[in-house]
């Protein structure tokens, strides 16, 4: 039977089929002009392979044949590309969703060595998470002993590395214990709406938060003067509750005329927040 009619990707049955669907797609590429040598030197193959796949595309109808060296996709090599195509994307979807996508791997960075294969401990520093290697008898870098106190987080290492190094795990039990972090919202009037909050208003909750955004001209004015430099400056909106999310404290410097935009999606993202305005509490 002729795979035309075949649902799955039959260019992945055989090596034939699949050379046969990259000389096609390198002919359309390259065409009208045509170099056998380079094609056969892309696909690892010999010039004679390539000169038998052409052909065969040739009688089937896929290629049409202008002269020397000169060959054209027809419309119906183009629609068998197509199918292919479609069919291959399909394949390639299902792999990453169901197969790949079943495989919960995430990154956490090594507390102390980790080899591939070792259970580890799973907890959560400064909004990343970090592993370190259950052994029994043994102290981690961090000075705790692991599997100590209450049942703690663990996964599966499935790359190793050295401490300080991100390495992948999987087969995650228990629960990453942390709490969410509290956001401290200063709004900074915009340059037509007054003065901003002085310089010790701002520091003076930088030493408690430790975090800090900034979203606007006249936030990122306020924190210059005040010698601040933010962890976060752009995407504010998004990135200040993700941080919030994974634990961390924020103090967020925001110009008034986008203050709305911040605090709407703070409470979208269930996070805690609080607005202290410096300037509307002087007054």
């Amino acid at each position: 039977m002729d795979d035309e009619g075949a649902v799955a990707p039959r260019v992945l049955d055989n090596k034939r089929d699949a050379s046969k669907y990259r000389v096609l797609v390198e002919i359309a590429a390259r065409q009208p002009a045509v170099s056998q040598g380079e094609i056969a030197e892309v696909l690892g193959v010999t010039s004679q392979a390539v000169s038998d796949y052409v052909r065969e595309l040739v009688e089937r109808g896929y290629v049409e044949k202008r002269g020397r060296g000169r060959y054209e996709v027809t419309k119906e090599g183009v629609d068998w590309l197509i199918t292919r195509t479609d069919a291959l994307s399909e394949f390639v979807s299902r792999v990453s969703e169901d197969v790949l996508g079943s495989v919960d791997v995430d990154a956490a960075i090594a507390i102390d060595p980790v080899s591939e294969g070792d259970e580890v401990r799973l907890t959560m520093r400064d909004g990343v998470l970090h592993a370190t290697a259950e052994r029994a008898g043994e102290t981690s870098a961090d000075g705790e002993t692991p599997g100590g106190g209450e049942t703690p987080a663990t996964a599966i290492a499935v790359t190793g590395g050295v401490a300080g190094e991100a390495i992948g795990v999987t087969e995650f039990e228990g629960v990453v214990e942390y709490d969410p972090g509290v956001v401290t919202v200063i709004p900074v009037p915009v340059v037509t709406e007054g003065k901003p909050p002085s310089v010790e208003a701002v520091t003076e909750r930088v030493n408690d938060e430790g975090f800090v955004a900034i979203a606007g001209t006249e936030a990122y004015a306020l924190a210059m003067r005040a010698g601040i430099d933010p962890e976060i400056r752009f995407g504010t909106v998004d990135a200040v509750p993700q941080a919030a999310l994974r634990g961390l404290d924020v103090l967020l410097l925001v110009s008034t005329d986008e203050l709305s935009r911040h605090t709407t999606q703070l409470r979208e993202s269930s996070v805690r927040y609080e607005v202290h305005d410096p300037v509307g509490d002087s007054s």
